[in-house]
């Protein structure tokens, strides 16, 4: 296995300083993923030959250019007088660490697991005095014989990872150009429009007792070792999936079949009866809001699909489930959940991801468009919601770079190491043969070998 080694870890601060006395406030739902944070990797192939070190120098510089439009990013937690968290802005930056790891980035990508994949992250936990706390950090990984993996890690208190892969774009941006294409925008949650007001409107409150019961439910137990696999589906398997489920193509989304299939196929490994096992879909709401996709804070709203009743393969009914679920979503029923969160002073902290088998639709994030330096888009992009204690997790992401037109996904799957296993053994997954990018060391270069 190739050894990962720190050379060096600082504080980057922003070249421009910050206005003394402005505070970022946090909404309503950033305030409810406190317990959680993200870990993102992009690795990708050297263009050209350098010295060591030469790259993660240009990137410092960068990050402190890129750091003067993200005010959040460099300043650190405060408590207002009402117990809720806000950002004090200031120049008290952010941590880079830098490394170097033995071979090549693609000899990494050969051989790899999720132990192995997060060296390239550096995360520490909130200090027992937040105000000195960094909630972002970054780790750059020259590998010796090319190629390089740029880690993220932050709070999920303070972005989501469509907002994250923002702040790496950005990066990217300054890296290769030296200007921000999206800048990002820091405002509140938008509130109902006065001429939208439907006096009929009857609030969604299965979505509000979704996350009322998520406050009330005590800590889960972390007693599991979760393991986190990557399979790549390609348009074909994604279009056979979709077929399998409806006649007509067009009715059905490329997340909706493939949230189905592992619902059914995690349900049979789990061994569970009278019904699938409990999951909760992750939707990103930017869109069905109206918010500009420069907008800066958590925008993904969870809510439980009900699986009773639903036997064996019923990968259509599944996906009825699902597709039922995303329809009601729309901009009334979020709304409603804003506005009850606002009106409730909770203090108990939900685990959102920390009961239910979780499947999140990441197929907007557009991480492939990162590019630090011409011609070099990423080789790969992974994503990690932590911590992974619930049922287990479902990521559905996009291809990469070149196949956006397409159907093609990329799926993380984390469970536990037996139930990990046992789903690729599974008939319907053979079916398909996804190729498996990371997993278990690489054990099996495809589930039909």
């Amino acid at each position: 296995m190739a050894e990962v080694s720190l050379t060096c870890k600082r504080t980057v601060i922003s070249t421009k300083p910050v206005q003394p006395g402005k505070f970022c406030p946090l909404s309503a739902l950033d305030r409810l993923m406190e317990r959680n944070y993200l870990h993102i990797v992009f690795y990708y192939q050297s263009t050209v030959e350098r010295n060591p070190g030469e790259l993660t120098k240009k990137l410092r510089e960068a990050v402190a250019e890129m750091l003067s439009a993200f005010p959040i990013i460099t300043g650190r937690l405060f408590k207002t007088p009402e117990g809720h968290w806000t950002i004090k802005c200031n120049d008290a930056g952010m941590r880079m660490v830098e490394a170097r790891a033995k071979g090549s980035v693609e000899k990494w990508l050969q051989n790899l697991d999720r132990e192995k994949e997060l060296q390239l992250v550096h995360w520490e936990e909130m200090f027992h005095k937040p105000y000195f706390w960094s909630t972002f950090y970054v780790k750059v990984t020259e590998f010796e014989e090319g190629g390089i993996a740029i880690g993220l890690s932050c709070t999920h208190l303070l972005s989501d990872p469509p907002c994250a892969t923002m702040l790496i774009k950005a990066w990217a941006d300054m890296t290769l150009g030296g200007k921000m294409i999206t800048p990002p925008l820091f405002h509140p949650l938008p509130g109902r429009r006065p001429g939208n007001t439907n006096t009929n409107h009857e609030p969604y409150v299965e979505l509000i007792d979704y996350y009322k019961l998520s406050i009330e439910k005590p800590a889960p137990v972390f007693n599991t070792k979760q393991v986190t696999i990557i399979l790549a589906f390609d348009d074909e398997m994604v279009r056979r999936c979709i077929t399998r489920i409806a006649p007509v193509e067009s009715s059905r989304t490329p997340f909706e079949a493939l949230a189905a299939l592992f619902w059914v196929v995690v349900s049979k490994v789990k061994g569970t009866k009278g019904g699938l096992t409990n999951m909760s879909i992750c939707l990103d709401m930017r869109n069905v809001l109206g918010l500009d996709r420069g907008f800066f804070g958590n925008c993904m709203v969870y809510n439980k699909v009900n699986g009773d009743g639903i036997e064996g393969n019923e990968l259509c009914k599944a996906a009825n489930g699902i597709k039922e679920v995303v329809r009601k979503m729309d901009a009334d029923g979020i709304m409603d959940l804003i506005e009850w969160l606002k009106e409730r002073n909770y203090q108990d902290l939900p685990w959102m991801n920390g009961y239910d088998l979780i499947c999140v639709n990441l197929e907007a994030v557009d991480s492939y468009s990162a590019i630090f330096e011409d011609n070099a888009r990423p080789l790969r992009v992974s994503y990690y919601i932590e911590p992974a204690v619930g049922e287990g997790q479902i990521l559905i992401m996009p291809p990469p770079a070149g196949s956006r037109n397409t159907f093609s996904r990329v799926v993380t799957i984390t469970l536990p190491e037996d139930e990990v296993n046992k789903l690729l053994e599974d008939a319907l997954i053979q079916e398909f043969s996804p190729t498996i990018l990371m997993g278990l060391n690489k054990m099996h270069s495809s589930t039909s070998s």
